[in-house]
């Protein structure tokens, strides 16, 4: 993927090529989309650059917190105060009839309320199928709406209105990995910020290794807004320095320096052991900033055959080690365990109990820690593990590999 704007609206195989992409688009080939992925990595910024490289006009419709389908499809003129709904405004704002529309926040949409449901009234507008003859309460007259190529932007997938996936093509963009990260602020970020504090090159000159000491333990999102907001941080330190006479010409942004200048780190890489340890695996997951470690706790003690789960476990993950705890039982012989589950306690823990966790794909590793507790046998601490489990035994397929393998990474996992 491009890592900045700059490049999007440079690449050959998109922009060069535009005679291809308005063909594509006068004969309804690209259908209406739904750029799909966490706050921060490029969505509205994707959305402008295909405006501009099929030279369309573009409108910005915000959607979230609407909750009266009157904003979409407009008032009827019996009202005092009434107007056209959002969509034919936008229409008029473009001065065009064949505008790039960007609906963003689709997933914020209000709920169906007594004033109507907006996410059903913006069906006929992303249907292709009806939208030539789209009704405005307003206009009183049909708009053909068909020329239009509509966009629009959600954070979760779980929140876009289900009927509306159906008329649109899902894209989804995932986070950007610390590798996209360096590159972006490098070509794009730490220019922008100088410019923006009156700095000179001079001024302001960092490294790979400082942009990643501040990614990892100062930011943790999927896009680059938060890094974006340090680096000006740091600007502005450097402008205090040099209005006060303390910076010259010339000023080389170290580690000790951004310890000053941001204070004590935030964010601090897990602990890493590097002996094997009996009842402790790494799980993978999948976060919404993208791909971390979760190490997964089973120890057993003298007891009433109780399990105890603690660690925050949502719905979801107290599921899987239930099932996890059913198949080991159920297979205790195949595994060559000898453990009285009557008479003893099992505790599964995830450590940092403060912080909620849930979703699925800790099931084998759930199995494994509750296998080394009750075996004795130690697990190699390079070794990570992600899948939900059946109770069969069967590991199902996994989603989010980039995140979860640059997570390993990060932590030296090997396997």
């Amino acid at each position: 993927r491009p890592q900045t704007l700059e490049e999007y609206i440079g690449q050959k195989h998109l922009v060069g090529q535009n005679k291809i992409l308005r063909q594509m688009i006068e004969n309804d080939t690209i259908p209406s989309m739904i750029f799909w992925g966490p706050p921060g990595v490029g969505k509205t910024s994707i959305a402008k650059s295909l405006a501009e490289a099929i030279g369309r006009k573009f409108v910005k419709i915000s959607l979230g917190g609407v909750n009266d389908e009157a904003e979409i499809r407009g008032h009827r003129k019996t009202y005092v105060g009434a107007m056209p709904g959002k969509i034919i405004n936008a229409i008029k704002k473009a001065g065009v009839s064949n505008p790039v529309i960007l609906l963003d926040e689709i997933d914020k949409l209000g709920s169906s309320s007594t004033k109507g449901d907006p996410s059903s009234a913006l069906l006929e507008v992303l249907d292709p199928e009806q939208n030539s003859n789209f009704q405005d309460h307003f206009l009183e007259i049909e708009y053909d709406l068909s020329k239009v190529l509509f966009i629009a932007t959600a954070n979760y997938y779980e929140d876009i209105p289900a009927p509306l996936l159906d008329r649109i093509e899902l894209i989804e963009l995932s986070s950007y990995t610390l590798f996209e990260k360096i590159n972006i602020a490098k070509k794009y970020l730490v220019a922008k910020v100088i410019k923006q504090n009156g700095l000179t090159k001079n001024q302001f000159k960092i490294g790979d290794k400082e942009i990643e000491f501040i990614i990892k333990h100062y930011t943790m999102e999927a896009g680059v807004r938060n890094l974006q907001r340090v680096l000006d941080k740091i600007a502005r330190k450097i402008t205090l320095g040099i209005v006060e006479e303390e910076i010259k010409d010339e000023f080389v942004v170290d580690i000790p320096k951004i310890k000053k200048f941001l204070g004590v780190e935030k964010f601090s890489d897990d602990d890493k052991d590097n002996k094997p340890r009996i009842g402790v695996v790494n799980g993978l997951a999948y976060t919404s900033y993208g791909g971390s470690t979760l190490p997964i706790e089973v120890t057993t003690f003298p007891g009433k055959g109780e399990v105890k789960i603690t660690g925050q476990l949502k719905d979801v993950m107290q599921e899987s080690a239930a099932v996890a705890l059913g198949y080991v039982r159920s297979n205790a012989k195949l595994f060559n365990i000898n453990f009285n589950f009557e008479e003893s306690t099992i505790q599964i823990h995830v450590p940092e109990g403060a912080v909620p966790k849930d979703g699925p794909s800790a099931g084998v590793t759930f199995t494994t820690a509750i296998i080394s507790a009750l075996t004795q046998k130690p697990v190699y601490h390079d070794i990570g593990m992600t899948g939900e489990i059946t109770l069969r035994g069967k590991v199902l397929p996994i989603g989010g590999l980039k995140e979860k393998s640059l997570a390993a990474l990060r932590l030296g996992i090997k396997k």
